[in-house]
């Protein structure tokens, strides 16, 4: 059955039917002509086994205001986009009126109804969010990677996160599924006189009907992208990036598009945490928001079409930094992966950091089976129905809770300060508020956690830093998105870095490291040819937007310094 977009007007069915009669080969496209019809035809998709994947309404309705009609359907369908296509009549009386709604999380977008053919203004909107919806809630109908296991355990959720966040639609089968049969068929038949009863899941097929099995993430990423090995650079690069979170992005667009050779070493999926965010709303530019993962993959995108090679799944081991002569020439720095050695007269540090472990009793032992750090967009669809708790502040933590609340039944935020004033944005905390799913346990943490009669995580333990009293409490899915450790262990001791172990760069070097009587630039190391740029970088925002600017601002001093070396 088609997922459906409910169309929604008191007097102009019609025109919207006819509007959105494009998209009729893939959705089915019923009216309704007040909240409470289109309230009964979202239930009833639903009883038929569908799914309703937007509510687009005029911005006047008989029966309700409209602000009243996306709270019935949002708890009917709380995973559907919802858009408000206003006549021209009224579209600025009611855009004051309104819009306040939006920043609030009530609905996606306010739109001016189109007024005549080839609107594509409007449809580009209507097309953002319908992907959106299909990224993060609808199976994929064609998939690029195949996943055959006979169950969901933690390697197959890390896979197919892996492949998430990479944009690269996928979905797990059976093995005695009509795909998982075909699968395993090619897998026997490329072994030769092997028997089905070998195989070790789980299985993954990529779109050349390959098949073989997996271990870790590290085997899919190098199934689909080869090791750094694989592909002959014949010469000593301008500039190995080790991180393509946003800084390493950003870094690596404008490096290539000047004309650089440029490497990009990536340890898990390109986009950092920032790729596993839900939907990130105040980046600029992007008025109805982006996901992190479609953030990344674009950027992506600029940089291979500069000439940018990528290599995920492939950690850097070790970094020997290059001598400098007398003269000022620069041997090349060696990067080290398990998977190929590379060169580079520069290196940019853009690693990133990842979220601390928490310290509760029973967790580790979890992870992947329920027990989540980071976002973890994959697992938020596996929550349906589910009691989920979100440990952490910030406002990564507030994306999570808010996309969880689309599937979970219910989604606690636990913080240790008063309040999410303190560390959240504020419209973040407007849209939690609003939220009915989402209830915030200030001045507590999660001391326990436990399995339940299934091996995965079934109860945590919650305890009252005020009172000190404790709280079984059950919970199917626990996501940690706390602290930040700088992940760059691997970072010579000639780079200096402050207590925390983040990189320190610039003025914020100690005299006694500097080369002579001046410190070195903004973003560059103690080591020549050496830079640090993002949230590893001592000192820095840990924004998205402030981790690309200083992607952008480390080319200027990357070119210098290759001027400089000869």
């Amino acid at each position: 059955m088609r997922p459906a977009i409910i169309l929604v007007s008191e007097t102009r069915c019609e025109q919207l039917l006819d509007e959105f009669s494009r998209y009729a080969r893939d959705y089915e496209l019923p009216t309704a002509r007040s909240a409470h019809e289109a309230k009964l035809a979202a239930r009833q998709v639903v009883a038929q086994g569908g799914q309703v994947a937007m509510f687009v309404t005029e911005s006047r309705l008989p029966d309700a205001e409209v602000l009243e009609a996306f709270h019935w359907w949002r708890a009917t369908v709380p995973t559907a986009r919802r858009l408000i296509a206003a006549h021209v009549s009224v579209f600025r009386e009611d855009a004051d009126r309104l819009r306040g709604g939006m920043a609030k999380g009530k609905y996606d977008a306010y739109l001016l109804a189109p007024r005549g053919p080839r609107d594509e203004e409007f449809h580009t909107a209507v097309c953002e969010l319908l992907s959106d919806w299909g990224s993060t809630v609808a199976e994929p109908e064609v998939v690029a990677v195949a996943i055959v296991s006979p169950v969901q355990d933690a390697l197959t959720l890390a896979i197919r996160d892996y492949l998430d966040r990479m944009g690269m639609p996928n979905r797990v089968y059976a093995p005695d599924s009509e795909k998982g049969r075909h699968a395993l068929e090619r897998y026997v038949a490329d072994r030769g006189d092997a028997e089905a009863g070998e195989v070790a899941y789980p299985l993954v097929m990529d779109l050349g009907q390959r098949v073989a099995p997996v271990r870790t993430v590290r085997d899919v990423a190098t199934r689909i992208y080869g090791r750094p090995a694989d592909v002959v650079v014949d010469r000593v690069v301008d500039v190995a990036i080790v991180g393509a979170g946003p800084a390493g992005l950003a870094a690596a667009v404008y490096a290539s598009s000047e004309g650089l050779s440029t490497v990009v070493l990536e340890s898990e999926a390109i986009g950092g945490q920032a790729g596993t965010s839900s939907m990130i709303r105040n980046y600029l530019g992007f008025p109805r928001g982006i996901s992190g993962m479609r953030l990344a993959q674009r950027a992506r995108n600029q940089a291979i079409r500069f000439g940018t090679q990528f290599f995920t799944g492939w950690p850097v081991t070790s970094l020997t930094p290059g001598d400098v002569g007398e003269a000022g020439a620069a041997a090349p720095h060696l990067l080290r992966t398990d998977g190929g050695d590379v060169l580079g007269r520069a290196v940019v540090i853009a690693a990133g950091v990842e979220y601390r472990r928490l310290e509760a009793s029973g967790t580790e032992a979890l992870v992947g089976l329920g027990v989540h750090y980071g976002s973890a967009m994959t697992a938020a669809r596996e929550m349906e129905g589910a009691d989920v708790v979100v440990v952490g502040g910030g406002n990564s933590a507030g994306q999570a809770a808010i996309h969880l609340a689309r599937f979970a039944r219910s989604v606690t935020i636990l913080v240790r300060r008063e309040s999410l004033a303190e560390t959240m944005s504020s419209y973040l905390v407007a849209e939690i508020r609003y939220n009915p799913r989402i209830t915030v346990g200030s001045c507590s943490e999660v001391v326990e956690g436990g399995p339940g009669e299934d091996g995965r995580l079934g109860w945590v333990a919650v305890r009252d830093t005020r009172s000190g009293t404790q709280e079984r409490r059950a919970c199917r899915g626990l996501f940690v998105l706390i602290g930040a450790d700088p992940r760059c262990d691997w970072v010579p001791d000639e780079v200096a870095r402050d207590g925390h172990g983040f990189v320190l760069t610039g003025r914020d070097v100690p005299p006694e490291r500097w080369r002579g009587d001046l410190p070195p630039e903004s973003l560059e190391t103690t080591v020549p040819g050496i830079f640090a740029v993002g949230d590893l970088r001592a000192g820095s925002m840990k924004r998205v937007a402030a981790a690309s600017g200083e992607g952008a601002s480390v080319v200027p001093l990357v070119h210098a310094w290759l001027e400089q070396s000869g």
